[in-house]
């Protein structure tokens, strides 16, 4: 067996994977950093473009239900633990298309577990999985509180139904099979590469295009926004000094009202396009609130704070910023991804009110 660390990244091409990939290839120059992933529709290796011709960094394309192909990539480059990022995460199209949420959250996670537990029987590995998992599986807050690793799971949308499931068979492999296990529940992710389904590329997409700026309901429910750069710091330290059988919450502590972020937003990016006519917050358009919409997200990572010493470094504004500014100077990026049919599904989306 080689002496070189070998990680093995689960959809390492999508938004948040390809930061972590990127920060581990950069951080670890002597481990070696694969990334599997199938490449579905918000799997991107454009997004990795930087480090793809690093020495320490490999490409698998592959599906985590295919657990044949896992056992073999792990057998093939001799993986020490694996960050299972690999997930269906828009709460729209699960409402959608349930099942496909079930498939990949659920059955793939489990799919990725035997292939693990079946791999360091075979090797004698003493390698951790690492499962990235999200705060929607709490459900949702009144006006105060927030969640803690402790606060009972109440998934209200197929999304979270399925990403608490999955956190349930990662426990259970642990309990079982006494596989080292441990799990991050996050916050909302912004920050560079993010699919412009979701909320901040969606508008500042809009923006630039001067079409309509959908906001669910009146925009009144409030989410606790994190900067994809400090979650990656946070997984990369949770990886390697987290305790076996624990969870860690990860939290930006950005609480923000959907409206008031959109309107923040208008501000920002009609200061950097130098716009002269009006207020792009003229172009906030209202639509049907979503299905079993969450009024609030806010995390509690004392946890991870006291244990591992990790807070949040960005500033909200500033890493909105930069977000802002790393949108506009990629235009090509944003064309290619937003195809026909995400057009298609943008459409049946986010339809008239």
């Amino acid at each position: 067996m080689s002496s070189t660390h070998a990680i093995l990244v689960t959809g390492g091409a999508g938004f948040i994977g390809s930061h972590v990939v990127r920060r581990l290839v950069r951080r670890y120059p002597t481990y070696k950093i694969v990334n599997y992933d199938a490449l579905t529709y918000a799997g991107n290796l454009d997004n990795l473009t930087d480090i793809s011709s690093a020495s320490n960094y490999a490409f698998e394309k592959g599906d985590i239900n295919d657990m044949d192909h896992v056992v073999r990539t792990l057998h093939k480059h001799n993986i020490n633990g694996i960050i299972h990022l690999a997930a269906e995460s828009h709460v729209d199209r699960s409402i959608e298309d349930p099942l496909s949420f079930v498939r990949t959250n659920v059955l793939g996670t489990t799919s990725m577990l035997e292939a693990f537990r079946r791999y360091r029987k075979d090797t004698g590995i003493e390698g951790k999985f690492y499962h990235v998992s999200t705060d929607e599986v709490y459900g949702e807050l009144g006006d105060t509180g927030y969640f803690t690793e402790k606060t009972p799971y109440s998934p209200r949308s197929p999304y979270s139904a399925s990403k608490a499931s999955s956190d349930h068979f990662v426990r259970a492999y642990h309990a079982t099979y006494g596989l080292p296990v441990v799990i991050s529940n996050c916050s909302n992710n912004y920050g560079p590469n993010q699919f412009p389904e979701k909320l901040i590329p969606l508008m500042i997409h809009n923006i630039r295009k001067g079409i309509p700026l959908p906001v669910y309901g009146e925009g009144a429910n409030i989410r606790d926004w994190l900067y994809v750069e400090d979650h990656a710091e946070a997984i990369d330290l949770i990886y390697h000094e987290g305790r076996p059988g624990e969870t860690y919450n990860i939290g930006g502590d950005s609480e923000w009202k959907n409206i008031d972020l959109v309107r923040t937003l208008c501000k920002l990016m009609d200061e950097k396009t130098g716009r002269l006519l009006g207020s792009s917050e003229e172009l906030i358009h209202f639509v049907k609130d979503r299905a079993g919409h969450d009024h609030r997200y806010a995390i509690d990572f004392s946890k991870l704070k006291n244990e591992l010493g990790w807070t949040p470094a960005a500033d909200f504004i500033e890493g909105l910023s930069k977000t802002i500014d790393w949108y506009l100077a990629n235009d090509a990026w944003v064309e290619r991804v937003t195809d026909g049919s995400y057009k298609e599904y943008y459409e049946r989306q986010y339809g008239e009110k």
